[in-house]
């Protein structure tokens, strides 16, 4: 199966409005709670949702804006600095932590989003949360980089290998961001290999 441009950009759009469905709709909830509740506890419950909903789409915005848009215009760099921040804040109070021991560098900035979106990947592959650490090459002329997702039931599906290997023929919404990850890779003449192992997954490119 041959995915067309417009049916990818399609399922793109599907990931992007399924990561920020969660917290904006805690967003509303929270609001309707404070139109009707006058018991001072519950408000400020509601505004403690309200504050870490929007909070947690704002953080999804901005990494999604540099993982998956057009980050600035042809031969842009990236500071990988900025892209540890934005990856930690799109991580921030969920069940994985990040280890960004990244170089302060300025990479290409296809480069850089292969690194984010690999990050991301590695999170992925940790349902019941771990420890992604991010360690990444000195030498801007040749990046490079080697993430290790590490934790209990680390896996990687069948449907992910497959988007990984440029397989359209099981891509929907939710594994249009592997395959996103391999055309990523194949623009940076790269190959990025993947490796499962007893309690982690590495991924490695450069």
């Amino acid at each position: 199966m041959v995915m067309t441009e417009i049916e990818f950009a399609a399922l793109l759009v599907s990931r992007v409005c399924h990561d920020l469905v969660g917290p904006l709709g805690a967003v509303v909830n929270g609001m309707e709670v404070l139109e009707d509740e006058r018991d001072p506890a519950m408000r400020a419950d509601a505004i403690k949702l309200v504050t870490m909903s929007a909070d947690q789409a704002l953080a999804r915005i901005q990494f999604m804006r540099i993982a998956f848009g057009a980050a600035g215009s042809a031969g842009a760099e990236l500071d990988l600095g900025e892209i540890g921040r934005l990856t930690s804040g799109l991580l921030q109070g969920g069940k994985v932590q990040l280890a960004w021991n990244a170089q302060r560098l300025y990479w290409p900035k296809d480069w850089a989003k292969l690194l984010m979106n690999a990050t991301l990947l590695a999170a992925d592959c940790l349902p019941r949360g771990g420890v992604v650490t991010v360690d990444t090459g000195a030498d801007t002329a040749t990046p490079s980089f080697h993430i290790r997702a590490q934790g209990n039931h680390a896996r990687l599906t069948e449907e992910v290998v497959q988007a990984l290997a440029g397989e359209a023929v099981n891509v929907d919404a939710r594994h249009v961001q592997p395959f996103l990850t391999h055309k990523l890779s194949r623009s940076v003449n790269t190959a990025l290999s993947v490796v499962p192992m007893e309690g982690a997954v590495e991924l490695k490119a450069g």
